[in-house]
């Protein structure tokens, strides 16, 4: 059936006039929308848009200037309120006010009044009716000075924190002239007290005055940059043995030998599998390699000659070798209880050296090489030598030496010296009982016995000495 021409251009005039009403009510409606949008920006051209709220606290309509000055109330409020931060070197207070703590006014201010003031008008739009509509809430920011905490902490932090030590060798003619272990350092972790600190901020700016918050310090290990297997190839990682002796009231003469001979030995690497000699390590002792004259025994006697007090340092030397667990070859005891040796060890833990026949030796039966280091403390007149290799889990029991036979000095014996003058003493020698005297020691690897040895010391009574003056 066809339609009529006039029915068809009567729907084509009807549909034209509900489009162009259509089009006009949009256009009325945006132009209405957007003035009344324009309207209620300008009310609030100075002010927080209806709907925005920090921490559930609204602020509509109140300027940047009012908020703020809201916060810095709070933050004024909660000055007083103590941090108490503690550690295993102490503690250390600080209020809220000392480190300005508390609101971020400043940036709570301008976000609260930044919504819905963009570049983009559509995201304006939006944000401004999601705030009338359902609200918008911003979290709260908070803020205080690191650095004023840190000058607080300061005594504190200076107590905990150590610099890591990088390893260093160095080497020239097959001897190490420079080692240093690497070691582990320590700091206070700064981003985990931020963490905390600000994570207690909520409880610290609703706390009463006299409230007290502990923050306990949190200690971060720091690793070296270069550790001890990036340094060397030798398989020197840890200290294996320590060994430590005193020289009080010894003659200057006797004081530089000491030093001479233990800077001597210090660096010496000693192989897998080898066999150390003190004395071939050493060299000649006299004059010509630069030692000076002090006290040494020979014929039965106490007296000056070159390189004395070098018994100190075998004596240092070989307490190193027993801590540390190694076969020890050959060792010579004393003729006589030296006042030395036994100022921070009872008697038996001496070793006497005579170059070239009397000799201190140890294998080196660790599988790795053993670096030999000295250090002479002339402030605390002390010598020490420290063992470095790997350890291979050997453990040592070291006795307490057991004293017989004890037997007391003979009488003083006087000469006369007619290079003195008349009336002066001189003691050359001193007087020290004869005693037999032993320890053990046993040396275990992987809970396996390893090593058993005994260690003998006869040593002489000794008869004091002295020098009487005939000379006018």
């Amino acid at each position: 059936m066809r339609i009529p021409r006039i029915k068809a251009k009567h729907f084509l005039h009807t549909g034209k006039i509900v489009f162009w009403f259509l089009t006009g009510a949009v256009l009325a409606l945006f132009f209405i929308l957007s003035f009344s949008f324009l309207i209620f920006k300008n009310l609030y051209t100075n002010s927080v848009y209806p709907g925005v709220s920090i921490n559930g606290v609204s602020f509509g309509g109140e300027t940047q200037k009012q908020v703020k000055s809201y916060f810095e109330s709070k933050n004024y409020a909660a000055r007083n309120v103590n941090f108490i931060f503690t550690s295993d070197q102490g503690i250390a207070t600080a209020s809220a006010e000392e480190i300005n703590f508390g609101y971020n006014s400043d940036l709570l201010a301008n976000q609260a009044f930044s919504i819905g003031r963009s570049d983009n008008f559509l995201s304006n739009l939006t944000l401004i009716l999601e705030a009338y509509i359902n609200g918008i809430d911003l979290p709260a920011s908070y803020t205080y000075s690191q650095s004023s905490l840190i000058n607080i902490l300061s005594p504190v932090i200076s107590k905990i924190n150590i610099k890591p030590v990088n390893a260093q060798f160095k080497f020239a003619n097959g001897k190490v002239t420079t080692f240093t272990p690497s070691a582990n350092g320590k700091q206070v972790s700064l981003e985990t007290l931020n963490n905390q600190l600000l994570a207690r901020s909520l409880m610290a700016m609703s706390a009463r005055k006299t409230d007290l918050i502990i923050i306990p310090l949190t200690v971060e290990t720091v690793p070296p940059d270069i550790t001890t297997d990036k340094a060397n190839s030798l398989g020197i990682k840890e200290l294996i043995g320590v060994g430590h002796s005193l020289f009080y009231d010894s003659i200057a003469s006797r004081i530089y030998n000491i030093k001479l001979a233990a800077t001597r030995l210090n660096g010496i690497l000693v192989a897998p599998g080898d066999t150390f000699s003190f004395d071939k390590a050493l060299g000649d002792i006299s004059a010509f390699t630069g030692y000076q004259q002090a006290y040494i025994i020979q014929n039965g006697r106490t007296v000056l000659g070159d390189g004395g007090g070098v018994c100190q340092v075998s004596t240092t030397f070989f307490r190193a070798l027993l801590n540390a667990g190694l076969p020890i070859v050959e060792r010579h005891a004393h003729a006589y209880r030296v006042g030395y040796y036994e100022e921070d060890s009872p008697p038996g833990f001496d070793a006497t050296i005579y170059v070239p026949t009397v000799d201190l030796k140890f294998k080196n039966d660790t599988g790795h090489y053993i670096l030999i280091e000295s250090e002479t403390d002339l402030s605390n007149d002390s010598l020490a030598f420290y063992l470095y290799g790997t350890s291979d889990g050997r453990q040592v029991t070291i006795s307490k030496p057991v004293i017989t036979n004890q037997t007391p000095p003979p009488p003083p014996l006087y000469q006369d010296d007619p290079n003195l003058p008349s009336g002066v003493l001189q003691q050359t020698d001193f007087a020290a009982w004869g005693a037999n005297v032993y320890f053990t020691r046993q040396v275990t690897k992987n809970g396996k016995p390893y090593i058993f040895d005994k260690f003998v010391s006869d040593y002489q009574p000794w008869q004091a000495v002295y020098l009487r003056g005939t000379g006018k």
